[in-house]
C-alpha cells in the first residue's frame, strides 16, 4: 500500500522544475540576464520546466552535456554598445569565465560572446548572441572529452576527399 503512494508523489516531483542556481547569488547566468533586463528595459522569457529538460538532456547526451540555462530577449531594439556588453556580462558572470570569442558586425546590430571556464573534468560555456531585435543567452556544462567523440563522429577527412577527387578525375596510382 505504501508503495502505491510513492508513484504520485514521483510524478509530482518530475512535473516540479528543479531550481538550480547558475553560479550563486553574487554572479552567473541570472546575474547577467537580471543586468541586460535592467540596463535595456527588456524582459527575457526563460524556458519552463528546464529541470526536466536537464534531465533528458543529460540522459540523451549520456551525461555529455547538462545545466543549461537558457533565455531570449524577443523584440530587443535598444542601441547596444559591444564593450559595454561584454563588461556588462564580464562583470556578472563572476570569476573563473575567460571570453573566448567577441564578435561585432560593423554597425552593431549583431554581437556575438563566448565564455568558458573549467568545471572539474568538465567546461562550463556562457554563449550571448544578439542578432538584429532578438537576443539569445545559454549557459551549458559539457564534457569535452564526450564533445570532442560526438564531433570526431561527423568529421571530414581530407586524405579521403583526395583519394575520391582522384578517382573522379580518372587518375590513378
Amino acid at each position: 500500500m505504501n508503495r502505491l503512494i510513492l508513484i504520485p508523489v514521483c510524478f509530482v516531483a518530475l512535473l516540479v522544475p528543479v531550481v538550480v542556481p547558475a553560479g550563486g547569488s553574487q554572479g552567473g547566468f541570472d546575474a547577467v540576464v537580471n543586468s541586460i533586463e535592467a540596463r535595456y528595459h527588456v524582459s527575457a522569457t526563460r524556458i519552463p520546466f528546464l529541470g526536466i529538460v536537464n534531465l533528458v538532456a543529460d540522459r540523451a547526451t549520456q551525461k555529455g552535456a547538462g545545466d543549461v540555462h537558457v533565455a531570449e530577449f524577443d523584440h530587443f531594439s535598444a542601441a547596444v554598445d559591444g564593450r559595454e556588453l561584454n563588461q556588462l556580462v564580464e562583470d556578472k558572470l563572476g570569476p573563473g569565465w575567460e571570453r573566448m570569442i567577441r564578435e561585432t558586425s560593423r554597425h552593431g546590430v549583431d554581437q556575438t560572446l563566448i565564455f568558458s571556464r573549467p568545471e572539474g573534468q568538465r567546461m562550463g560555456l556562457f554563449i550571448l548572441d544578439l542578432d538584429g531585435h532578438e537576443m539569445d543567452v545559454v549557459q551549458v556544462s559539457v564534457d569535452p572529452e564526450h564533445l570532442n567523440a560526438s564531433i570526431g563522429k561527423y568529421s571530414h577527412h581530407q586524405s579521403d576527399d583526395k583519394d575520391d577527387a582522384d578517382e573522379d578525375n580518372g587518375t590513378s596510382d
